[in-house]
């Protein structure tokens, strides 16, 4: 065993555990990480073998005979007629049935639903009304009852699994016993995965995926390619946490439900991530949309003529179609978002872009056997500091630039905090240590900002800059800026989305204007009209004809064909709209027609001269 390892165990005796236990007990049980070493932390939080091997038994055996698996539900069902009543771990979510006047219970392995459960059950565990609870539960088989009355289940009690209690006091004198590089190293081993496999800044990385757990209402984006972990820690780390598959939801679900004013996910969890939330064709209402930049920016929803308030931090993960390079050079990095998602008042909402092509593609030997704290403890300690700003730290050595807008400063204080919290909880630490915290800080936040240049001509530049106490400015920059320098511009890209001629290369928006200066009717014909690059493709087009004018009228068409799903042809024309209205600004009266539109190639006309033909992408 490691120093380190033994330093753990020590200190967190009996609030910390072996990660590698978890794989061992797992097996093919769907169940969260968390569940897990809530069991493991009462039996198995020793370093003697001995006491370990004993408490892997006894958790095997507590798994055996509670956990309800969902291939067996029948059989679980028949031993709990027989025996009266057992206790069980399984996930429970309540519904309340209005005709009935009362709460009823859905168990999700055990495979009932209509249990009716107490009211005051209810009340104490408020979550279980929004979604599944993993729960210990004494449920018993009573059938009481005649006809349409009878119950054959009764909920005796019931309790969630988590951390009964936190001394964050001993939390703060345990964080005294480590050193600044200890400590980072327990939190990776923390989150189960071994710290000699990462750089110092790729575990910084996998620690901003903690910031919306420690810090209230923080809005954070990452995406990058699959494989690398993104998700993970919002559906095993904490049971504060509510990861929804697939991205997509509705404003009943996440806000309320107006109908019967019934609150969603962001009134009940800490974190609420949208897993696979990019996607250039999903779906993505845009009264959703605005809802969220009203969530996002004022902490607040209505219900009715009643506005709510919620603390709920928001986390938009996905994949991304290519590469930092491509993205760079041909689009932006926000190019793998659904279309309606592209919004540059929802982006500037996002206090942090955590840049999910560093991580690494999670590979076996990058899962650690060292102790790292029990989940369900180590959620608890976070949440009990979401109350706390730390962001007034920054001021005390560094100033921050004065170009810096509202939303820029908040975001990096926000971030800045919430990293503060997780390395030094408690309020130890060196200038440096702090600065090194507000260049991460600053760098989520500017990755933001630069993107949002290209994709608005409108948004101000401003300057990442900031000054420290002998009025020394420095400067901040993304990674992939130092990376690809000729690429990272800030500003709309001048290349028609990666537009190319079938036979000459690249077509800029300096030979379009070229190729059409002087011309009265410009005409486009393109077989597809899908994605959001597409669209960018006629803005830029767009763009580049309004710098030709001069005074003049100028008509540009285009026509395609529709869509047949209902859906994307929704989304087809409310893109087009988009681009009316955004071309009509410039002064270019911008029709769309949808007719029978054949052939692979996009073509050009000015004054009904074709000029170009190709490929969009």
């Amino acid at each position: 065993m490691t120093d380190l390892n033994h330093k753990i165990a020590t200190v967190f005796a009996g609030r910390a555990v072996r990660k590698d236990l978890v794989g061992q007990i797992k097996g093919g049980q769907v169940v969260p990480t968390y569940v897990l070493e809530y069991l493991l932390g009462q039996y198995c939080a020793s370093e003697d073998q001995a006491t370990v091997d004993a408490g892997l038994e006894t958790v095997r055996g507590i798994l055996q005979q509670h956990f309800v698996s969902r291939s067996e539900s029948e059989l679980w069902k028949a031993n709990i007629k027989e025996a009266g009543g057992l206790r069980i771990i399984d996930k429970v979510q309540v519904y309340l049935n209005d005709k009935k006047d009362q709460y009823e219970a859905i168990f999700s392995n055990l495979n009932l639903s209509k249990v009716p459960i107490p009211s005051e059950i209810v009340r104490e565990n408020p979550r279980l009304l929004v979604s599944g609870v993993w729960c210990l539960i004494d449920l018993e088989y009573a059938n009481v009852g005649e006809g349409d009355a009878r119950i054959p289940w009764v909920i005796q009690s019931l309790k969630p699994i988590q951390t009964s209690s936190i001394d964050i006091e001993d939390y703060f004198l345990a964080r005294g016993q480590f050193s600044t590089e200890e400590w980072i190293d327990l939190l990776i081993q923390s989150l189960g995965f071994e710290p000699q496999h990462f750089t110092r800044r790729q575990k910084f990385i996998q620690l901003l995926r903690l910031v919306p757990f420690i810090e209230r209402n923080y809005n954070m984006i990452e995406l990058g390619p699959k494989g690398t972990g993104k998700s993970h820690v919002y559906s095993e780390f904490s049971p504060d946490g509510m990861l929804i598959s697939g991205g997509e939801i509705s404003v009943a679900k996440l806000f309320v439900n107006n109908s019967n004013g019934k609150l969603g996910l962001v009134a009940y969890w800490n974190v609420v991530a949208f897993d696979e939330f990019a996607g250039r064709n999903k779906s993505s209402p845009k009264s959703l949309v605005d809802i969220m930049k009203n969530y996002m920016a004022n902490r607040s929803f209505s219900r009715g003529v009643e506005t709510i308030t919620a603390e709920a931090s928001m986390v938009f993960v996905g994949n991304t179609d290519n590469t930092v390079q491509h993205m760079l050079e041909h689009e932006h990095l926000f190019a793998a978002l659904p279309p309606n998602y592209i919004d540059s008042a929802f982006l500037d909402r996002i206090h942090c872009y955590v840049p999910g092509w560093e991580s690494e593609m999670i590979r076996r030997e990058m899962f650690t056997a060292g102790f790292g704290l029990v989940v369900d403890f180590f959620a608890g300690v976070l949440k009990s500091l979401r109350d706390q700003d730390l962001s007034h730290l920054i001021k005390e050595h560094f100033k921050l630039s004065n170009s810096l807008t509202t939303r820029d400063s908040d975001g990096i204080k926000k971030t800045f905090s919430g990293l503060f919290k997780l390395l030094y909880p408690n309020g130890q630490a060196t200038q440096d240590e702090i600065e090194e915290l507000l260049q991460l800080s600053m760098e989520g936040r500017k990755r933001v900002k630069d993107q949002l240049m290209r994709l608005d001509p409108t948004i101000t530049g401003v300057d990442f800059t900031y000054s420290d106490s002998y009025e020394v400015t420095h400067e901040v920059v993304c990674k992939e800026q130092v990376d690809f320098p000729e690429k990272y511009v800030m500003r709309p890209i001048e290349t028609l989305g990666g537009t190319r001629n079938a036979e000459n290369g690249p077509v800029s928006a300096e030979l379009i204007m070229h190729l059409v200066k002087g011309a009265d009717q410009i005409s486009m014909i393109a077989p597809v009209m899908r994605g959001v690059s597409d669209f960018e493709v006629i803005s830029s087009l767009g763009e580049a004809i309004s710098s030709t004018l001069e005074g003049r009228r100028v008509t540009f068409s285009l026509a395609t064909n529709l869509e047949e799903d209902e859906l994307l042809q929704e989304l087809q024309i409310d893109s087009f709209d988009e681009v009316t209205v955004r071309l009509q600004a410039q002064g270019i009266e911008f029709e769309y027609s949808f007719e029978n539109v054949s052939g692979p190639r996009v073509r050009i006309f000015a004054d009904g001269l074709e000029v170009w033909s190709g490929t969009l992408h």
